[in-house]
């Protein structure tokens, strides 16, 4: 017996030892400021997520296209993803989901998407901002209740999500996930049981939610897309055949053959039935604040956001640097591949030859899994090495995206100076980071923001470049379009929605 009782005790201790090791690590992660379980991007730069649903009117299965939806959205989140299904002329509760860690092509294969029938359905692409990344996190959240399945996905940060899960906790409610998207979900399925109609549900939880949001949510036999009122993430509405189709970016329509329909506007409701479109916009207050850094990062170049293509976006910003921040060089290069565009631009601009000085690791995306800390491999010179004959010798303009930490700048000038470049004049196509983003943009606090401690000439010291220049913020508007207002508030501190008094993202975990 007492035998048999200390080994209990170390089985006990052991299982102690792992859970504070676990604890531990998490602390670390935790003040590092990347709250998740998948090693942080250097730059430390990430987007929430990418959303894709569609509804076939013929009853044709979608799974296969919303997978290729998603593939085309990977970019926005490579964290998790999934897909769920149903049929709309099936039982209410009839849905068939399938999600996971790991990339689009990891988490499916062929005989998963075979068994995936239905006529309707959501699909949804990662990166945590809020939430830890683990698998009860994934996304498209599949809820069974009274009026039959709910099926959401949600891309974006909401600003009350820790006051309106409190509440809804203190009516009962037992959550699953530790992600604001489940709150969204939860006040939809209880207005449902009030509001005679999913669209109308949707509507009274928007009344509520405050932040960034674009929504896809599927009904029994309804689809709809919702972007809040200030329409800080995109989503375009798209058409092929018989069937609708709601995603973030163009982009992913083009992957499947479909046309574009239109942007959803903001604050905009569309429900998609057997009737067609309707579209209610009593949610829409005439300020607007799309997200500037869907232009200058996050989106891919072919898609067009509210109207204006992405690439001409880098162009113009590529342009106003040349104009701003000349510089005597001969070659200009972007930073893959945010920076590629904008180095065209500059080059058009400045009539500095345009060149390509880096071949980038097409294996690696914007986030991948380090073995230890110590590991001597740059993550940077994992993902790109230099063309040493296109530098060597030469006074090179280096574009890029940003500069966060800096660290990733530093090691990318360095790189080009060990290739053999005789001077690098850094280049940034946005304006300098100052502030913290709330609205699903992985903007850090501002004590880890190089530019919030130091001045330009510092910083140009810290990276070893030999000049610096950022984008005139006040030139910001003619990345997007000069049509409809923008939010800047990681550049000027200026928020559209009051942002909380502490800093929510990561809240749920601690």
């Amino acid at each position: 017996m007492e035998r048999t009782l200390a080994l209990f005790r170390e089985i006990d201790i052991m299982y102690l030892s792992i859970y504070l090791e676990e604890i531990m690590d998490k602390i670390v992660k935790y003040s590092n400021g990347h709250y998740n379980d998948v090693p942080a991007n250097d730059t430390g730069l990430g987007e929430e997520c990418g959303v894709f649903g569609m509804y076939d009117l013929d009853g044709a299965d979608v799974a296969s296209a919303i997978y290729y939806g998603l593939f085309s959205l990977q970019h926005r989140g490579q964290e998790s993803c999934g897909i769920a299904v149903s049929r709309t002329d099936g039982p209410k509760r009839n849905s068939c989901v399938c999600k996971g860690m790991g990339l689009v092509n990891e988490v499916f294969d062929a005989d998963s998407l075979e068994k995936m029938q239905g006529d309707i359905g959501v699909g949804h692409v990662r990166y945590s901002t809020a939430g830890a990344s683990i698998a009860e996190n994934t996304q498209p959240l599949v809820l069974n209740y009274i009026k039959g399945t709910l099926i959401v996905a949600h891309n974006g940060n909401l600003v009350n999500a820790v006051g309106l899960r409190n509440d809804l906790e203190a009516n009962g409610a037992i959550f699953q996930t530790s992600i604001d998207s489940e709150v969204i979900a939860y006040l939809i399925a209880r207005e449902r049981l009030e509001s005679g109609t999913a669209e109308n549900a949707v509507k009274k939880a928007m009344e509520k939610i405050k932040g960034a949001y674009s929504l896809v949510v599927a009904s029994p036999r309804k689809l709809i897309g919702a972007r809040d009122p200030f329409g800080f993430r995109p989503l375009c509405i798209g058409k092929r055949d018989n069937a609708y189709i709601l995603a973030s970016e163009s982009c992913a329509l083009d992957t499947i053959g479909a046309e574009f329909v239109r942007d959803v506007e903001p604050g905009e409701i569309v429900a998609i039935t057997a009737d067609g479109i309707k579209s209610d916009m009593s949610m829409a207050n005439g300020k607007t604040a799309r997200c500037i850094f869907e232009y200058i990062y996050f989106a891919r170049p072919d898609s067009y956001i509210d109207g204006v293509c992405v690439h001409e976006s880098r162009l113009v910003a590529g342009r106003i640097l040349a104009q701003t921040y000349p510089a005597d060089a001969d070659i200009v290069v972007g930073v893959p591949e945010s920076g590629n565009a904008a180095a065209m631009g500059y080059s058009l601009e400045s009539g500095i030859p345009y060149g390509t000085a880096f071949v980038k690791n097409s294996y690696v995306g914007r986030t991948f899994i380090k073995p230890k800390q110590s590991a001597r491999e740059s993550s940077v010179m994992v993902k790109l090495n230099a063309l040493r004959n296109v530098v060597d010798g030469k006074r090179v303009v280096m574009i890029d995206d940003s500069i966060v930490r800096g660290t990733t700048s530093a090691r990318i000038v360095k790189m080009l100076k060990d290739a053999g470049a005789k001077e690098v004049h850094v280049r940034i196509s946005s304006p300098p980071f100052l502030y913290p983003c709330y609205f699903g943009t992985d903007v850090p606090s501002s004590d880890q923001l190089l530019a919030y401690n130091h001045t330009v000439d510092e910083i140009c010291k810290i990276i070893g470049a030999d000049s610096l220049g950022y984008l005139d913020i006040n030139r910001l508007g003619e990345l997007a379009g000069g049509k409809l207002g923008y939010c800047d508030a990681c550049f000027s501190g200026k928020y559209p929605v009051e942002p909380p008094k502490e800093d929510i993202r990561g809240e749920y975990e601690l």
